[in-house]
């Protein structure tokens, strides 16, 4: 099975990294010689993506003028106007175009291994696929994930100590059916309300209470979501021996 495109949701700032974010969206952080969308790109060109749509939103100018410097694939950036008044279900919105055939969505704030992604593509067998990890407990801030065997029954982060056992890495996989059943709920979700204020893994969450959703567990490999300034060092010490072990 392969899949050749992806969409990276990269428009926000990253508030709780200032000020080191006060003029740099936090995709433009540097590891270890990359910025985070670069270790991004090359973990998705390791594993045969060839085109990837990146939704940029705070200074746009900077991350589009970085991305143009990217070799060997095919890139192009949607400019989200609505980043900072919109979560990303908005974002999803903005980029419902490129939803045309299989692909994989991937926050802009994770570092992920090549291994993971490998790992999601071959283990992709529904329509929509959602990347988990496995720990032992899971806090506040985790998007939590119930699931049953492989299926996800819900996903959230205020699910219940008691049936949370799986965490949302915030990378899904959309294969034939997938990419319409999932532009269709986005669009749907925006014309209520409190569309701009929604998760686009709410959508998930939803379209779960109506058909099957798998996971695919990825326990064991390599991953860090850069959301505060311990993060930074985490994502750099992880990063940092991938450098040393020659990867990509």
């Amino acid at each position: 099975m392969t899949i050749e495109k992806a969409i990276i949701l990269s428009a926000g700032q990253g508030s709780r990294l200032l000020p080191l974010t006060a003029d740099m969206p936090k995709c433009m952080i540097d590891f270890n010689g990359r910025s985070l969308i670069e270790w991004q790109i090359e973990g998705l060109k390791a594993n045969g993506i060839r085109h990837i749509s990146v939704v940029t939103g705070f200074r746009t100018e900077r991350v589009e003028a970085h991305l143009a410097t990217v070799e060997g694939v095919e890139i192009e950036t949607i400019f989200n106007p609505f980043f900072q008044v919109a979560d990303n279900l908005g974002t999803c919105w903005i980029a419902r175009a490129a939803m045309d055939q299989d692909f994989i969505i991937l926050n802009g704030d994770t570092i992920i291994s090549d291994e993971i992604i490998a790992r999601l593509i071959a283990g992709a067998h529904w329509p929509i696929s959602v990347t988990v990890d496995v720990k032992r407990t899971y806090d506040e801030d985790d998007m939590k994930v119930h699931r049953e065997g492989e299926r996800l029954m819900s996903i959230g982060k205020r699910l219940g100590a008691d049936v949370a056992n799986a965490e949302s890495i915030g990378m899904l996989a959309f294969r034939g059916e997938g990419p319409g059943i999932f532009r269709r709920q986005v669009e749907k979700m925006m014309r209520t309300p409190e569309g701009v204020e929604r998760w686009y893994l709410r959508a998930i969450d939803m379209l779960a209470m109506e058909q099957e959703i798998g996971t695919v567990s990825i326990e064991g490999l390599e991953w860090a979501e850069v959301d505060f300034p311990q993060d930074v060092e985490i994502a750099k010490a992880m990063t940092g021996k991938w450098v040393d072990e020659g990867r990509y």
